[in-house]
């Protein structure tokens, strides 16, 4: 091997670690490429009005997206997943996945659609996904959702059969809100409680700016925080069939297309050993 070979292959090896010893400490694998939607799948529910009736009892379905309600585009010198709302449905990771920190970045765009217009904008990370597509409202895999909507960012919502224990404090019949020294409540469509807990504190930022969410999940157990501070820990995290809880601790993850604009970027995750310590016991 004459030495250009050498001065090659020495510096081929120079590189790779460098590049190994970056990247290896965290772990982190990206679910965006920023160029395009590999990886991803997307599902839209029936059309509608604009007042949510349905126009249909066929779903727009499965990679189909006449509106181009999912796309890439450019933001500055990047470029950025935007989720247009203008149909309801999601964007799907090809994907399952099991104890990991997921960390994702948002921002509200301008436009509301059908009967959003003019309301809240509404989007949401619904993770441990799996059963058919369209499961709940015609839209979306049975999952947990970690709620991305103006002024609730952070909530949970058990999406066609999801659950979870959540401490929490009653404050009305219908409203439950987080607290870590409540009473450790069940969340379910199918019980008087509901499926809906509402975060202790607020953290969003305003309309136009990057929020950071990172969910961390291993085992039954969840924590959803927005921009580092902790919204809520989940524990138990199950599905609902015939009557009877299992537990749901893996699955796709969804972005919710729900009638507004919205932007998301540097998708990405890396294993889980453990949720850290501090998470399970930092009050919000």
């Amino acid at each position: 091997m004459n030495r250009y070979c050498l001065f090659l292959a020495g510096l081929f090896l120079l590189v790779t670690a460098a590049f190994k010893e970056r990247k290896a400490p965290e772990g982190w694998v990206s679910l965006f490429n920023g160029k395009d939607l590999t990886g991803w799948d997307s599902y839209l529910a029936p059309p509608a009005d604009s007042t949510g009736r349905r126009l249909s009892d066929q779903p727009i379905g499965l990679n189909n997206d006449p509106h181009h309600v999912f796309s890439v585009v450019p933001d500055g010198s990047e470029k950025v997943i935007r989720i247009s709302g203008e149909d309801v449905g999601g964007l799907i990771s090809k994907k399952e996945y099991s104890d990991y920190h997921l960390q994702v970045l948002f921002k509200w765009g301008s436009l509301t659609w059908g009967q959003k217009k003019g309301k809240k904008k509404d989007s949401g990370l619904l993770y441990h996904s799996v059963g058919p597509y369209g499961a709940d409202w015609g839209a979306w895999m049975r999952s947990e959702e970690f709620q991305v909507q103006q002024g609730d960012c952070g909530d949970f919502w058990g999406c066609a059969g999801g659950t979870a224990d959540i401490p929490a404090v009653k404050k009305s019949d219908s409203e439950y809100v987080y607290a870590p020294a409540g009473i450790l409540y069940t969340f379910r469509a199918d019980k008087p409680i509901g499926r809906h807990c509402i975060k202790a504190s607020d953290a969003e930022k305003a309309v136009g700016q990057w929020n950071t969410l990172d969910l961390y999940c291993h085992g039954d157990t969840s924590v959803q925080v927005v921009n580092g501070k902790m919204m809520m820990v989940l524990f138990h995290l199950g599905q609902v069939d015939n009557g009877q809880v299992h537990p749901l601790t893996g699955g796709r993850l969804q972005l919710q297309s729900e009638g507004a604009e919205v932007y998301y970027k540097a998708i990405r995750i890396r294993p889980l050993p453990r949720i850290p310590k501090d998470l399970l016991t930092t009050n919000p």
